[in-house]
């Protein structure tokens, strides 16, 4: 284990709105967020996928998972057999306030940790199973330095960081699920980079307005079945269309870096 290091199991213990979607890469703003916002589920709760993920799940499986915030994933895992589960948010409100739903529940044995996804606390190979519900895309990395149409490479670089560490962490034949709005077109260049032997699937889920879930197990490269697959690969300009910028909550009725007046 490398020094700083963290073994798996490791002992731990009116909503505001943004004006512009910048405001979610400012940690104030989810601290403030989860300090009044008992619950939300981005994109979806576990029932809408729960048929897409419960054929990947058993009891004997250690599960991480990116990004909690006040979603009650963790929870719904519990109750289908999971109880080696460890929570990372960035943001110590969440955290706080999430361990204390889970003693209230009375529901002991899942680790809820302060951590941060783009340096990951753990020792390499150490979780069966990683989980995130739309850190990666959803206002956090890929809405970051202005214009999600064409983000700056340094946000394509963190994203790539990301991935780096949940690669790291997961076992041999180990399994990232990643569930985005974020179509293949985009998703794969940056999912089938060289450093990764992983394949990579994907279903969708629910109505009307569909989501992605990924599937990527590692130690099984994709095949090149549809000719995607390039070995002179390069990292790519991401391009979110407008279908794809997230409408349960209210991303609709923000701007990209206006101005405050």
């Amino acid at each position: 284990m490398n020094d700083g290091e963290e073994s798996c199991d490791m002992e731990a213990g009116s909503e505001p709105r943004p004006r512009s979607a910048s405001a979610y890469l400012n940690p104030r703003y989810w601290d403030d967020r989860f300090a009044s916002e008992e619950h939300y589920e981005w994109f979806k709760d576990y029932s809408q996928f729960r048929h897409l993920l419960h054929p990947l799940l058993n009891p004997a499986l250690s599960v991480l998972e990116v990004g909690c915030g006040n979603s009650r994933l963790c929870e719904d895992l519990f109750k289908d057999g999971v109880t080696d589960i460890t929570c990372i948010d960035l943001s110590s409100v969440a955290v706080e306030r999430m361990r204390k739903r889970l003693f209230d529940q009375d529901v002991h044995g899942i680790k809820v940790l302060q951590a941060d996804m783009l340096d990951l606390p753990f020792s390499s190979e150490c979780f069966d199973l990683v989980i995130e519900k739309g850190t990666m895309v959803g206002c956090h990395l890929l809405l970051s330095h202005g214009d999600p149409w064409n983000p700056h490479p340094a946000t394509v670089e963190k994203v790539m960081k990301m991935l780096e560490g949940v690669y790291k962490v997961l076992k041999p034949e180990g399994t990232f699920v990643s569930i985005s709005f974020g179509q293949p077109h985009f998703r794969r260049p940056l999912f089938e980079a060289p450093a990764f032997t992983w394949s990579v699937e994907w279903d969708t889920f629910g109505d009307g307005f569909h989501y992605f879930f990924y599937t990527l197990k590692k130690g099984r490269r994709s095949s090149n079945s549809d000719g995607h697959q390039n070995k002179s690969f390069s990292i790519p300009s991401i391009s979110l269309l407008h279908e794809e910028l997230e409408n349960e909550d209210y991303i609709f009725r923000t701007t990209i870096d206006e101005p405050e007046i």
